[in-house]
């Protein structure tokens, strides 16, 4: 029996939350299933851009910083 699967199972999927046996169902699924891939795509492209954006402070943030520590 083949089960669909949400983008709500995608993101368990990649933030390790499905147990053994579902994860090796996400994964036969996203080998044939270009929605599913598409899905998985999109999450671990918005993943990668909140990861980049919590490494890479803005250069306003650190103005503000640099501004408050000379005025402390």
């Amino acid at each position: 029996m083949i089960k669909t699967f949400t983008q709500d199972d995608v993101i368990r999927y990649v933030y390790h939350e499905t147990n053994e046996p579902e994860t090796l169902e996400i994964e036969k699924a996203l080998l044939c299933d270009d929605k599913l891939q598409d899905i998985y795509k999109q999450i671990t492209g918005v993943i990668s851009q909140l990861d980049h954006n919590m490494k890479m402070p803005s250069q306003v943030a650190i103005n503000n910083i640099l501004n408050h520590a000379r005025n402390a």
